[in-house]
């Protein structure tokens, strides 16, 4: 087992109530100047001075300081700060699985309500949060391919990440299966001791003509690896449109996207994995996690933190004494300390009355 020592936020979100901290001295200082200009009114300072001999701007000023260092450290404490010191090397029984998904824009069609890709963010996120010992992994493509998450257990991330899937994610538009594919074979992580545990689900309206994408599924078949397709959309096609607009191609026609079942069905043969159809009312997910669930597990082996130290209690008890502090500071002189000096130094009235009595 390795050491290493980390330091992170378990609700980072609370983090937020920082902005706090810099806004209250700002707020109490443009009401202090309000307050001020309202005092006037009634008589220079001088004067105003002399009928609140105890008032304290100063006492103001350390109370609203205390208040917002307190904040500040309540807030860090909200955001349970915690440190990890313990690092091992575990083997877990489960499979890797690669999400391979197209982000084209034929994927905004609504033949498939609300929409292909909505549909399949739904879809894939359901498929996360079921998963207990298997690895996940991302690859969003359009006419490139793009990692966007390296194979991993951390299932939070991943849903995070397919929360983001869109065609905004890849600059160049088309649909290159092939591409896709082999980004996804070589993103396998390598601490597997079986392929045949590793698997690409593979959703896409299937649309290609590439044939590279034939030529991928072979590999992967030659590596052991299994391809489960998801075909998103309608044999029959649905005119594409973006922003509740018709797109059109350079001769004025509508773009139509038909859903290719034959390719799909190539690719889930070729590597003996499965071929569904996702409709309205089913998009085909049990099957693909029935045949998951009939697929061999083998040990992987995965480093993770054997434990986290809570350390929001000493912030905790940095913001309670401040608060205490805070209370405890009058904003007010005591009148009954006012008599008090650590100097015999004579009020200047009584001085001045003096050296008048020597003239």
């Amino acid at each position: 087992m390795n050491e290493l020592n980390i330091f992170e936020f378990g609700a980072p979100e609370w983090l937020w109530l920082l902005l706090v901290v810099p806004a209250l001295p700002v707020a109490y200082g443009v009401l202090m100047a309000w307050r001020r200009g309202k005092l006037l009114r009634f008589g220079n300072e001088t004067t105003l001075r002399e009928l609140m001999p105890d008032y304290s701007a100063a006492r103001g000023w350390i109370k609203i300081s205390l208040l917002a260092v307190a904040m500040f450290f309540l807030a860090l404490a909200a955001a349970r700060p915690r440190t990890g010191s313990k690092l091992r090397s575990v083997e877990i029984v489960g499979r890797e699985i690669m999400l391979v998904v197209d982000v084209s824009n034929s994927m905004l069609a609504e033949d498939v309500e609300p929409s292909r890709m909505e549909r399949t963010r739904y879809a894939l996120l359901r498929l996360v949060e079921g998963m207990k010992d298997d690895r996940v992994g991302v690859v969003a493509f359009a006419d490139e391919a793009e990692v966007i998450l390296p194979i991993t257990s951390d299932y939070k991330m991943a849903q995070a990440k397919v929360r983001t899937l869109s065609p905004s994610l890849i600059a160049r538009q088309g649909t290159d299966l092939g591409e896709a594919l082999e980004v996804a074979l070589l993103s396998f992580s390598e601490s597997s001791h079986n392929n045949r545990s590793r698997v690409i689900m593979l959703v896409t309206d299937g649309e290609a003509h590439d044939e590279g994408a034939e030529a991928a599924a072979a590999k992967a078949a030659a590596d052991g690896v299994m391809i489960c397709a998801v075909g998103i959309g309608t044999p029959e096609g649905q005119p594409l449109k973006i922003g509740g607009e018709i797109v059109e191609d350079e001769d004025g026609k509508m773009v139509v996207t038909q859903l290719n079942e034959a390719l799909l069905q190539s690719l889930a043969e070729a590597t003996g994995g499965i071929y569904v159809r996702s409709r309205n009312d089913n998009f085909g997910l049990q099957s693909i996690v029935e045949r998951l669930e009939s697929i061999e597990a083998s040990q992987m082996e995965v480093r993770q933190f054997d434990e986290y130290e809570e350390q929001y209690q000493w912030f905790l008890g940095v913001a309670l004494l401040l608060l205490i502090v805070e209370m405890l500071v009058l904003s007010r002189r005591n009148p009954l300390l006012r008599g008090v000096t650590l100097f015999d130094v004579k009020p200047v009235a009584e001085n001045k009355r003096e050296i008048n009595n020597l003239k």
